[in-house]
């Protein structure tokens, strides 16, 4: 009899508890606002999601099979059975560069969200430190004191995840290679504020002083899609450190897919460089630093008098040059500028006051800014001037990447973490760039103005009779445009489902590459004679 009590007792307080809750729950909060007295009320048991056009772009990653060959591939196998499956972990990764996040504790931020897994297939979200270890199996990092079975297992994994990781931003960005295109080689510093294996004080005009990474980035000109980037120690941003992995890049290449050109600031135009690009019948671009053997070459050709114009104010004059430690005579194209602004030269005087010296040109004065290019391609002066400024579109990429991705944050203590997930998000940009230009193939639209387009809205999740329906509400203003370029979108996605139906997702992709260059080529207004390259290919396309 008392045991009974006891049981119900237990029982009558267990609901106590449970009508308590659904109390509070139900309990209105008012809320006075500027507006206006508001009603606010918890929904405990709702469904919902912030990234309410979610479900587009992972039709998108269903229809091309991109995702599934990414998971598929991913070398991570764990043991434990309290672990976390590895779709869970690349969904959340995926979920936090999509949302534009820079840290892995903002993984926090999307741990309520069950509606964005249940769209990509997953169990939950995890949390960033099983994150963080996650990846921490997929990058083991070298430690000093270790035996050699274990460097040698740690050595074997990293390897493996280069590999996937390779496969997968191949797979991102082949189908680009299949016409004339240019391969940018730059880099980029990515600023740090801990202690970071290395985090080294080189080379940082932003905040000099400050340690730092070097983002090495291996770039498909105009396309702005990212063939492959590595991330190294700071002092590390000299071309020596990019020169072994893009000539691996490029030697990895069939013929068919080899660039016509590559192109580098003044940091590329040395002997080392240019000796490997010819030792393998690469053609290259480079600028050269205005050494005095250089500014002797201007001098010369300066008397010569056969500048001719070549567009956008320049004019250009070709000769050819060998400077000290080049092992042969190269073509070198001098390209000019005449300075139409007044020009202001600080000049100290014995008492080491500065002092400012106002230089107006007049009309019998000319004051030039001077830029000269090494190469070994044969096009055109005019082509050249037009090739290498197009090399500037570099930077917007750095911008957009570092500002509006992850490129500047996910840090961690070990280098190898970094570099994966440096990769991770130049993939997850690579796919999302492809998405874009289906929806909007008029011009490419940075993730500062995408995202809100293509991924903001709330979406609330009810299901009855077994199907799952998703009533999304769009606050964009533009919620017109949105729903035309989801209209693209199914569009295309429908064409490669009928044309194509009997392939696999792995040949999907690349119908749906070419259905997104043909609607880009359809709506660009018509081009003129293109100088640079015959035919214009891919790059001119989508530029």
């Amino acid at each position: 009899m008392g045991e009974m009590d006891f049981e119900r007792k237990a029982l009558v307080k267990a609901v106590d508890a449970a009508l308590q809750e659904v109390e509070q729950a139900m309990v209105e909060i008012r809320v006075a606002t500027p507006g206006g007295r508001f009603h606010v009320r918890w929904d405990e048991g709702g469904s919902a999601t912030a990234l309410g056009q979610l479900p587009f772009f992972a039709e998108f990653l269903d229809v091309s099979g991109l995702f599934a060959r990414w998971r598929d591939g991913c070398p991570m196998a764990y043991t434990s059975p309290n672990a976390p499956e590895v779709v869970d972990v690349l969904g959340t990764w995926l979920l936090s560069i999509l949302d534009g996040q820079r840290r892995y504790a903002h993984v926090t931020g999307l741990r309520g969200d069950e509606v964005a897994p249940q769209i990509l297939g997953m169990k939950k979200i995890i949390s960033d430190e099983s994150l963080r270890r996650a990846l921490a199996h997929l990058a083991p990092n070298q430690p000093k004191l270790c035996s050699d079975k274990e460097r040698a297992a740690r050595t074997a994994q990293l390897a493996r995840s280069t590999a996937w990781m390779d496969t997968a931003l191949s797979d991102s960005t082949r189908e680009a290679l299949r016409t004339p295109w240019i391969l940018d080689a730059d880099t980029s510093v990515k600023l740090l504020y801990g202690h970071q294996a290395g985090a080294e004080i080189g080379y940082n005009p932003t905040k000099p002083g400050r340690p730092s990474h070097t983002l090495h980035t291996y770039w498909i000109g105009n396309l702005r899609l990212v063939l492959d980037v590595e991330v190294q120690g700071g002092k590390a941003h000299a071309a020596k450190h990019s020169l072994p992995r893009l000539r691996e890049l490029l030697e990895g290449l069939a013929p068919e897919e080899r660039p016509v050109l590559v192109r580098g600031d003044i940091g590329f135009g040395n002997e080392r460089v240019m000796a490997e690009m010819e030792a393998i019948g690469q053609s290259y671009l480079f600028k050269l630093k205005q050494t005095p053997g250089v500014k002797r070459l201007i001098e010369r050709l300066w008397r010569q008098g056969d500048w001719q114009g070549v567009g956008q104010g320049f004019e250009a004059v070709e000769g050819e040059l060998r400077l000290a430690g080049w092992s042969a005579a190269r073509r070198v194209v001098v390209l000019r500028q005449p300075v139409k602004s007044s020009l202001v030269a600080q000049a100290s005087r014995k008492s080491r006051q500065p002092e400012l010296q106002f230089l107006d040109p007049s009309e019998t004065t000319k004051v030039w800014e001077y830029a000269v290019l090494v190469t070994n391609a044969d096009y055109s002066l005019e082509a050249m001037d037009q090739l290498y400024r197009d090399r500037a579109d570099c930077e917007n990429g750095f911008d957009e990447l570092k500002n509006q991705w992850g490129w500047g944050g996910y840090t961690t203590q070990d280098l190898e973490r970094c570099n994966l997930s440096a990769r991770a998000v130049a993939l997850i940009y690579n796919w999302w760039s492809w998405y874009v230009r289906l929806a909007h193939p008029k011009a490419r639209l940075e993730a500062i103005t995408s995202r809100p387009l293509l991924l903001a809205g709330v979406a609330r999740l009810t299901q009855h009779a077994g199907q799952s329906r998703l009533l999304l509400t769009l606050s964009h203003a533009a919620g017109d445009q949105i729903k035309a370029m989801i209209a693209n979108i199914r569009k295309g996605l429908d064409h490669v489902r009928a044309t194509a139906p009997q392939l696999p997702k792995a040949a999907r992709w690349p119908a749906l590459v070419r259905y997104i260059v043909d609607k880009i080529i359809a709506v660009r207004p018509k081009m003129p004679r293109q100088t640079a390259l015959a035919p214009p290919g891919l790059a001119a396309a989508m530029g």
